[in-house]
């Protein structure tokens, strides 16, 4: 299930962003990125919705993806 970015609270949606962002580890190469500039970054891949936030209702968790995947049925 899609959940739109606008619904959420500005403190839950930046909660949702930070559990992604360290639950994926993604590599920044050798450059040492803040989290707060990581946050940053998600935050505008949502507002131009290149980005989308998928709530899992079987695990009862959520996730972001790009916009180009199938998020009606995630997969693996």
């Amino acid at each position: 299930m899609l959940i739109p970015h606008q619904m959420l609270s500005p403190a839950a949606l930046d909660g949702v962003i930070e559990a992604f962002i360290t639950r994926e580890g993604t590599d920044y190469g050798t450059e040492d990125i803040p989290l707060a500039t990581k946050v940053w970054q998600v935050r505008q891949q949502l507002e131009a919705g290149t980005a989308v936030i998928v709530y899992d209702q079987e695990t009862q968790s959520c996730t972001m993806q790009p916009r180009h995947r199938d998020a009606a049925h995630p997969g693996p």
